[in-house]
């Protein structure tokens, strides 16, 4: 056991022993502790007893120095040692240590405190981050660690919101859903492939006429050029196969 884990069992256990001792029908005042049989009175805070009382002089106090202090009335002849505030702890100093009043540690932002004393703390735990599925219920605080909880159904999140973002309906724009939504993952949705086949078709259509019409244009000028000196029979059998192509288209 180290020099301050000394101290500071010894002033505990001495402290204690004058609670146990004043409740024990003490013939002491509460402003007095008794030492050898004797009353004397005790010193204020910030203080300690450097002498004992004697039947013809009063305690001798003595201020605490260093990083020591006492806080409350006492027949002590030591004080106690300041706290330490360990940022490997996650804490931090928020109020200097004095003569007569401990060092007040806080907790480190994104902390929260799993050793509290006396309005402050010794020691700090990370707040619980929130995974994907899962969202913010109650953000951490100083003194409690975040609260996470499902999705409920239908709902995704990556678990740094405080809710759920319902699932795309992709009937609803109309889109065709490819790949159906989970806790971690929006839905995927797609085109609906009946227009789309349909715009095809159309565009087939529209090409073959353009071929066809324009296979019966060469055909007519070069039967036109060719009138005077075929003959009839032939320049009939041309005719009919414009006619003939025509009709089709």
């Amino acid at each position: 056991m180290d020099l301050h884990n000394h101290l500071l069992y010894k002033a505990i256990c001495t402290l204690f022993l004058l609670i146990l001792k004043s409740n024990l029908n003490s013939p002491c005042d509460r402003a007095e502790y008794e030492t050898d049989g004797q009353c004397c009175p005790m010193c204020p805070p910030g203080t300690r007893v450097y002498r004992q009382c004697t039947e013809f002089t009063s305690t001798s106090c003595v201020p605490c120095i260093g990083s020591t202090f006492t806080n409350k009335p006492n027949g002590l002849s030591y004080c106690f040692p300041c706290t330490v505030c360990d940022q490997g702890l996650l804490v931090k100093t928020v109020k200097e240590c004095t003569a007569s009043s401990d060092t007040v540690c806080g907790v480190l932002e994104g902390n929260y405190c799993i050793d509290p004393y006396g309005g402050g703390c010794r020691a700090a735990q990370k707040h619980t981050t929130c995974k994907p599925g899962h969202f913010i219920r109650q953000p951490g605080t100083d003194s409690a660690d975040t609260v996470c909880e499902n999705c409920p159904e239908n709902s995704y999140s990556n678990g740094s919101s405080t809710s759920c973002t319902p699932h795309t309906n992709c009937e609803s724009k109309g889109l065709s859903p490819v790949k159906p939504g989970n806790s971690v993952s929006d839905s995927q949705c797609g085109q609906n492939g009946g227009p789309v086949i349909a715009w095809i078709v159309v565009g087939i259509i529209f090409v073959l006429s353009l071929v066809g019409g324009g296979v019966a244009l060469c055909i007519f000028r070069f039967s036109t050029k060719k009138t005077n000196s075929s003959p009839s029979g032939e320049t009939n059998l041309i005719t009919l196969y414009i006619q003939n192509m025509s009709i089709k288209n």
